[in-house]
């Protein structure tokens, strides 16, 4: 658990880094597009800013962990990469939120935005995700619950990697169709943008975790 714990401040502080680093650059550029347009505060690009943001930091926090219950260099590589790139994601997105004066919090449920009409039409994803329900800590769809956090921090080796891999395949799943969601929905063009972005990367990660898991004698999970 101490791990876990200082897992999930090391990866606070990466995100407030990448944050500041963001407000910076769009600050400096009256162009931008993120920084120019302001979403009002039930928008699908505030919505998806914040929601995905939490969605991201158990990521690098599930990255993290990993680190330090496996040796296997190419799942540590991985698990480096979806670190660094989620947490980098989350800074620009909680810098845009800043930059339009937005709270990063809100008492919606969970991905309500997804349930607003946009270029896509209705709702996408597991089941449609106007509401989601809460369950054992898990936010959203995807997201790993409290118990599952606490097994692969207990688990060593293959075990460990194996459990990552599922877990993170789960993760990437709802991220997919949350990106999507944006993709259709989100009028800021820099965020539409890296939410296709999201979409084409996390989907390609999918794949390589596919066959990490069968080199290992496992699947990912139905």
């Amino acid at each position: 658990m101490t791990r876990t714990y200082w897992a999930a401040v090391t990866a606070v502080v990466l995100a407030l880094l990448f944050a500041a680093g963001a407000v910076t650059v769009a600050v400096g550029n009256g162009n931008d597009d993120a920084a120019s347009r302001m979403p009002a505060v039930e928008s699908a690009d505030a919505g998806f800013a914040r929601d995905m943001s939490v969605h991201h930091q158990q990521a690098v926090e599930m990255s993290f962990i990993v680190r330090d219950r496996t040796k296997d260099e190419e799942v540590r590589r991985l698990a480096y990469d979806i670190a660094n790139t989620q947490a980098n994601q989350r800074g620009m997105m909680l810098g845009w939120l800043d930059l339009w004066e937005l709270p990063k919090v809100s008492s919606d449920e969970p991905m309500s935005w997804m349930a607003s009409s946009g270029s896509g039409g209705s709702a996408h994803g597991h089941g449609g995700h106007g509401t989601h329900e809460t369950r054992d800590g898990s936010l959203m769809p995807g997201m790993a619950t409290r118990t599952e956090l606490a097994k692969l921090g207990k688990a060593d080796g293959k075990q460990a990697e194996i459990l990552y891999l599922q877990l993170m395949t789960d993760h990437h799943r709802g991220g997919v169709t949350m990106a999507q969601g944006c993709a259709d929905r989100c009028e800021v063009d820099a965020e539409r943008s890296l939410a296709q972005g999201m979409v084409d990367a996390q989907r390609s990660e999918i794949g390589l975790m596919a066959d990490l898991l069968k080199a290992r004698g496992a699947a990912p999970r139905p």
